[in-house]
């Protein structure tokens, strides 16, 4: 039987959604095996002197949780 855990995340890049979704998993990736999606929960864009700053995203990292034998 598979089990599957999910952490929520919050991640940011200046360069895009996607940057920062890339960020996400790559950090999470250092301490996690398994990893198999990345579901955005929210999206959000900071904005300074009328200009998009900063791409964040917050969302759950999904992976399989290793059987002990």
């Amino acid at each position: 039987m598979s089990i599957v855990r999910s952490i929520e995340v919050i991640a940011q890049s200046p360069n895009g959604f996607d940057d920062a979704c890339r960020e996400a998993i790559k950090e999470a990736s250092k301490t996690l095996r398994g990893i198999n999606s990345f579901w955005i929960k929210n999206a959000e864009c900071i904005i300074e002197n009328d200009q998009i700053t900063m791409f964040r995203v917050n969302g759950k990292i999904s992976f399989l949780v290793e059987e002990n034998r």
